[in-house]
């Protein structure tokens, strides 16, 4: 065990399962948590009536560890047990952006892990930006807070390859590992005073070569099959599972059938048909025009229903969507 994992006070805040791993990391490491700060326990189930905790607050009670669940960061009492904890350093992943009185509490600051090469992707959905936009790698940074979101000091970075294949899901779980490794180097180094954190201005000549990460709505998600394969393809793999690509298609029938897509092929094939058009023998394919190919639908759900497999859709709706 080195001195700062015995010494160091660290209060830890987060939300998602992506933070519970560098949580448990730190615990299994034997880092001094000395508290843990997550959202309130929101309502859920049918009629709201059942308290859903976080999963960072379900790993927080299994390890025995000091737990606030402030509603506003600026609560004189929520403040006042802070100060109690007497924190030596803040680490923050995938919470929510923090005051001025939170963030420059602690001796050391406050460090954020986000799940990009900042400067880019700085915002909500960085990872999935990554991917819709066809990167070939991305990584996780760590920064200290300042006042403007995720513009902060970087301490360090690592990289990973993006895959054709790998869709959010993946390079969530890829990134939540790595994150978690560079979290505690990112305590040591901070620990040991051996840490050169760079100005973010430094690394960019304006604010155009920036690529944003805003947060996703349901508008946002939507295909536009005037787009190419490519762009398609990678926009349904960035979105999958969660919250997942969708289209309206029109039925030869007339009618409209929303779809959820989850997994797709690209197949760059010349046509003259109409962008959104749909291809298939009502059996084994479901293709989708865009405007240089098709995109081949592998897994979806149609509204109201479960999610399957292509072949599963046909089978209840291969007359409506049997090519002539």
């Amino acid at each position: 065990m080195n001195i700062y994992q015995s010494s160091l006070r660290i209060v830890f805040m987060g939300t998602p399962d992506f933070a519970v791993e560098s949580l448990r990391s730190l615990v299994d490491n034997r880092y001094n948590i000395v508290g843990v700060i997550t959202t309130p326990d929101k309502p859920t189930g049918k009629h709201h009536s059942v308290l859903q905790a976080s999963p960072v607050k379900k790993y927080a009670l299994s390890q025995n560890l000091p737990l606030l669940q402030p509603e506003k960061l600026k609560n004189p009492e929520f403040l006042e047990q802070l100060r109690a904890w007497n924190a030596d350093l803040q680490i923050v992943v995938a919470f929510r952006m923090l005051p001025e009185v939170v963030w420059n509490m602690p001796r050391l600051g406050t460090f954020n892990l986000h799940a990009s090469l900042l400067p880019q992707y700085r915002g909500a959905a960085p990872i999935n930006w990554a991917i819709i936009n066809g990167e070939k790698e991305t990584g996780v940074t760590t920064f200290f807070l300042t006042h403007e979101i995720d513009t902060g000091r970087m301490i360090m970075q690592e990289r990973i390859p993006v895959e054709d294949t790998d869709n959010a899901e993946i390079i969530h779980d890829k990134l939540m590992h790595l994150g978690a490794e560079l979290v505690v180097r990112t305590v040591d180094a901070i620990a040991g005073n051996k840490i050169q954190p760079v100005e973010q201005t430094t690394l960019f000549n304006n604010e155009n070569e920036l690529k944003p990460a805003p947060k996703l709505f349901k508008e946002t998600c939507r295909i536009d099959w005037n787009k190419t394969v490519k762009e398609i393809y990678d926009f349904i793999r960035g979105l999958s599972p969660v919250p997942a690509a969708w289209t309206e298609l029109t039925l030869p029938n007339g009618n409209i059938l929303e779809l959820k897509i989850f997994e797709a092929e690209k197949h760059n094939h010349s046509h003259d048909l109409a962008p959104g058009s749909i291809v298939s023998d009502g059996k084994t394919y479901l293709n989708v025009c865009a405007k240089d190919g098709y995109i081949c639908l592998k897994n979806i759900q149609q509204a109201g229903k479960k999610r399957m497999t292509t072949e599963e859709f046909l089978r209840g709706n291969n007359k409506i969507l049997k090519s002539s």
